[in-house]
């Protein structure tokens, strides 16, 4: 088996599914027509049968570079050999996103640099996670898979080969010339030929597309192009039909190689909602964090799902909550690491931080402009109604383990957001609501957790009531306003925490060995949980420390710029990829660094 590693890609998409290409030129992951949809290339999954599309250079010896256009989501892919040099410019045009389609189509354009180089295209497309057979027919430049329920089109400039279920072109770039490849799905009748300048058009106008948008950023701080990568990043995750945004575009890979924390990402979590939201609106990205917004209005507004809680934890991009988790049994995971995942099982915990993210989403949104009709306030009210009844329940916690439930300090935590923020929307607007209850609420648990979520033992709030665990979700204290960054259990707390789970700047969620996970093997730091360190030690004006653990961990970040859901100890990737809450905490992280120290530097 040969597999990159999984930081060894870029992202590319058109905001309603999207594809990884490896740095040596392969698409080993792509699903359509959307981001929840079954596989058609997934080698990253399986080097043998999970299916690509690949450009190498077979008989030079080859050197590959990779980077972005600057200020696009166009990914660049430089192929050099002693012969010559050429480039691979993949992305995804963009037309009509907020319209739901199964039409999408994937451009690799193929351009000349110097000299000449003989290059090589395979496509092997392995539908529905490789359990669906297909037929090819091959027309001189065209070629048509048909997989029964979906059917890819291949339109090339060069002459295409059936090599039995699959299509090759072999072909040589000269300095100057410019031709390409276009993977279509949906429709299989149409017939494209590419020239006069198609390919290029296409070029041109997905340039134009990423660059406009991008202007609409008001970041100008220390860490711009940090930021406004991972804006772009954010925004090839997010599926413009509903405004949602996945974790990550990716399902199974592993947070441990071999292991069996494989999880599948290709979803929407309410959690998300609250970063999310704050971080565009800070950017300025007031469309995208509408959009999110009304998506979570609406899933409030949905009612009760299935057991009667007010909220999934998740939903499919268009709002569904189901999400049956299944093995993929036929797949060898990547480098052997079993079982894969789709779906999943998490849907149906119960996770009580998820009111306090939603209500603080929304009251993020009202302070921008974004208010909440009455139609929402009477659904914010009955979910509210209903989260009173849990306040008591222990519950999975926000890294949904697997080992029973506990009485989680952060879900509690996030209830007592989940109030007041409700309290602060009711008296602001003059709303109806039972102000005197929710008040009564938040103060309960606001003493619940200063009696039992603090250990005298160890000076911190811990994990979960009655135990002696660490757990870096607490970091978000100060950043919720349920403490002030100088009071003294919360020092004692991010103290405590930087000597047992902060390993050279990076952060560990928990100590796995004394936590109610669930599951075997070992993981690595969380990404996550670095940056919410950073926010910590910026809210608690320890800024040389906030600073250099920020530039720290930014040198974890890949070739372009990307991050995974965790870093190992030898600071290779781990999870999923690229996962947008990494990327949500980056520039939330960014903008509240950049705040305190321009005060600092005014003072």
């Amino acid at each position: 088996m040969s597999y990159p590693a999984i930081a060894d890609h870029g992202l590319i998409g058109d905001l309603q599914t999207a594809a990884l290409v490896a740095t040596d030129g392969t698409i080993d992951w792509f699903c359509a027509p959307r981001f929840d949809s079954p596989s058609v290339f997934a080698s990253l999954l399986d080097d043998r049968r999970g299916g690509r599309f690949a450009i190498t250079a077979p008989s030079a010896r080859t050197v590959t570079k990779q980077m972005y256009l600057p200020d696009t989501a166009i990914l660049v892919t430089r192929y050099l050999t002693e012969g010559g040099v050429a480039e691979v410019q993949d992305f995804m045009p963009i037309h009509d996103p907020h319209i739901a389609t199964d039409r999408h189509h994937l451009v690799r354009a193929v351009v000349g640099i110097r000299g000449e180089i003989e290059l090589e295209a395979r496509i092997e497309p392995r539908f529905d996670y490789a359990r669906r057979p297909h037929t090819v027919q091959v027309d001189g430049g065209n070629a048509w898979f048909d997989a029964g329920d979906l059917t890819l089109r291949l339109a090339s400039v060069w002459p295409l080969e059936r090599d039995g279920a699959d299509v090759r072109a072999r072909f040589t770039v000269r300095a100057g010339d410019r031709g390409g490849f276009v993977l279509s799905t949906g429709d299989g009748t149409d017939r494209l030929e590419l020239g006069g300048g198609q390919v290029q058009a296409l070029y041109d106008e997905t340039v134009a597309f990423w660059r406009e948008w991008l202007e609409h950023s008001r970041y100008r701080g220390r860490w711009r192009e940090a930021v406004e990568r991972s804006a772009i990043t954010l925004k090839l995750m997010t599926y413009a039909p509903t405004g949602a945004l996945i974790a990550a575009p990716t399902a199974g890979l592993p947070e441990q190689v071999g292991g069996e924390r494989n999880w599948d990402y290709r979803y929407t979590w309410i959690r998300d909602g609250s970063f999310s939201i704050f971080a565009l609106l800070a950017l300025g990205f007031t469309e995208e964090a509408a959009a999110f917004g009304q998506w979570i209005r609406e899933r409030i507004e949905d009612g009760p799902v299935d057991g009667g809680v007010p909220l999934a934890i998740m939903y499919r991009v268009d709002g569904s909550p189901d999400l049956t988790e299944e093995t993929l049994d036929h797949l060898d995971g990547y480098c052997g690491s079993r079982p894969v995942r789709i779906g999943n099982g998490a849907a149906g915990q119960l996770q009580l931080d998820i009111y306090g993210e939603a209500l603080d989403s929304l009251y993020h949104g009202d302070q921008n402009e974004l208010g909440i009709a009455d139609r929402g306030w009477s659904a914010l009210v009955r979910t509210n109604r209903l989260a009173r009844r849990q306040l008591d329940l222990p519950d999975e916690g926000i890294w949904e383990t697997r080992g029973g439930r506990q009485p989680f300090v952060y879900g509690r935590l996030m209830s007592w957001v989940a109030f007041d923020r409700a309290i602060r929307l009711a008296t602001q607007h003059g709303r109806p609501a039972p102000i005197d209850r929710w008040r009564d609420s938040r103060d309960a648990v606001y003493q619940d957790i200063m009696t039992n979520g603090w250990n005298d033992d160890i000076g911190a709030f811990v994990q979960y009531h009655g135990s002696d665990v660490l757990d870096a979700s607490t970091l978000m204290m100060p950043l919720v306003g349920f403490v002030t960054p100088t009071d003294p259990r919360w020092q004692s707390t991010i103290d405590a925490i930087e000597r047992t789970l902060v390993s050279d700047s990076l952060v560990y969620r928990y100590d796995p060995q004394a936590s109610p996970d669930g599951l075997r093997g070992e993981e690595g730091t969380f990404s996550i949980c670095t940056f919410w360190f950073v926010d910590a030690l910026a809210h608690s004006r320890r800024l040389t420390e906030a600073r250099l653990v920020f530039e720290k961990m930014l040198t974890y970040a890949n070739h372009v710029g990307l991050f995974a859901e965790e870093v190992g100890l030898t600071g290779e990737q781990l999870g999923n990829f690229p996962q947008a809450f990494t990327h949500l905490s980056l520039i939330n992280a960014a903008i509240n660094l950049d705040q305190q120290l321009d005060r600092q530097a005014g003072a």
